[in-house]
């Protein structure tokens, strides 16, 4: 199992996220926990109003919004039952057991996979902390939950599919060695990734340090169709000497490899692979303005999607190829569409990975969201349970205004004091 967890200021974003794949078919919302009805009897409203009300309690904390992915291997055929008592264990281990969260299960990928969404305002006004939430709780309780629900690790699951370290030898080595290394690359490459390019198998096989050049415009190589294998090192330069594509026994020529850019391409599971990549990327940047293009790389990547970036001299990005090592598929940002593109991508990314107050929170060791002064705490009720509450359904209804901006919320006035003076 793998979580990914983020974290944002805009919850009713992130609940449009997920109802709008729930209106498209691709989700249902499975659970609905800490609240006072059933999942399938609650309203788009009564939903969003049962975690504002709770939002509300903490006006001075930001970042108030949690939203984790549980992701599943493909193997795992997980009921709703499974998938509700797996996400009840994963909140109870990060400490969030109490909150009021929603489930849904999306079915728009190659994997069984859950959304949860909830928030780090309990119910007493005061916050749960978010720092290192990911590498300590969340780490813990997800291999607690793959014993106890007998998942598949997901060390196990990395060590299988990224056993293949990439070429790392030196020119002088010799073409014989260059060979039985551009050869193994080969192998897995060809037999296991899902391309349609030139420019796609390119991306996969410089990920193991291994580039095909077909030649510049009008070269003997080109005009030949003809296809040299050769090796890169760590910057992407070549080295070592190249390997013409006939010289190996498995005949990957331009002429071998066209017939398995159709196949690929009218393989009839593409479609589906490309959602998790757009999905991967839509969950991301959906409605959020802090997201840089190495911030957007970084949290890919984390999800098993390497991405090849390509820019001009003059350091312009255009163009952007994504790598999927779980699906093991590879898709030109263009073939997604145009929002997955260079140009797309570039608009939808900030130039800045972090604001001037992000800057300085953290300089100052503070949670980037933590406003100093959040310690005041509003108490609401008599910290009865949410079963024994007689006023369950207020919880669905909508925050009136001004319904809670208690005193102890409000910052002091200080008194201005008088001055005064002494003669002599």
């Amino acid at each position: 199992m793998v979580a990914v967890i983020h974290t944002s200021s805009r919850f009713r974003a992130v609940m449009q996220y997920n109802e709008k794949k729930l209106e498209q078919g691709h989700a249902e919302c499975i659970s609905a926990i800490n609240y006072p009805k059933d999942a399938d009897a609650l309203s788009f409203d009564q939903k969003l109003n049962r975690i504002q009300r709770q939002l509300a309690l903490n006006k001075r904390t930001k970042v108030n919004t949690v939203h984790v992915s549980l992701n599943f291997d493909p193997s795992e055929k997980l009921s709703k039952e499974q998938l509700t008592e797996i996400s009840k264990a994963y909140l109870k281990g990060i400490g969030f057991e109490k909150q009021p969260a929603l489930v849904y299960e999306h079915r728009d990928a190659g994997h069984p996979h859950v959304h949860i969404v909830t928030t780090n305002i309990k119910a007493d006004g005061s916050r749960i902390s978010l720092h290192n939430l990911g590498k300590n709780q969340s780490e813990k309780t997800r291999k607690e939950i793959e014993i106890d629900f007998g998942l598949v690790k997901a060390q196990d699951r990395k060590a299988q599919e990224f056993n293949l370290k990439p070429v790392s030898i030196k020119a002088e080595y010799g073409k014989s060695e260059t060979k039985k290394a551009i050869a193994n690359v080969l192998d897995k490459v060809l037999n296991e990734y899902k391309f349609t390019t030139m420019g796609e198998l390119n991306a996969a096989l410089n990920h193991y340090n291994v580039a095909a050049d077909i030649g510049s415009e009008g070269s003997r190589i080109r005009k030949n169709n003809g296809i040299l294998y050769r090796v890169l090192d760590k910057d992407g330069n070549r080295i070592g000497v190249p390997i013409k594509a006939s010289d190996f026994h498995f005949k990957p020529t331009h002429r071998n490899l066209k017939v398995r850019f159709l196949y690929n391409e009218m393989n009839p599971n593409r479609t589906k692979d490309s959602l998790r990549v757009k999905n991967s990327i839509d969950f991301t940047l959906y409605r959020k303005q802090n997201v840089s293009l190495p911030r957007l790389i970084n949290i890919l990547q984390k999800d098993g999607i390497d991405t090849v970036i390509r820019k001009n001299e003059e350091g312009k990005l255009y163009g952007v190829t994504y790598l999927d090592h779980r699906t093991k598929c590879v898709f030109n940002g263009s073939a997604l569409g145009k929002q997955y593109s260079a140009k797309g991508i570039t608009e939808r990314c900030i130039e800045d990975p972090f604001s001037l107050q992000q800057q300085k929170s953290q300089k100052m060791g503070l949670d980037v969201g933590q406003v100093a002064g959040a310690g005041n705490v509003y108490h609401v009720g008599n910290g009865s349970s949410l079963e024994n509450d007689k006023s369950l359904d207020s919880l669905l209804s909508p925050v009136k205004d001004g319904e809670y901006t208690p005193h102890q919320l409000k910052k002091p006035k200080r008194k201005k004091q008088k001055g005064f003076s002494i003669g002599f």
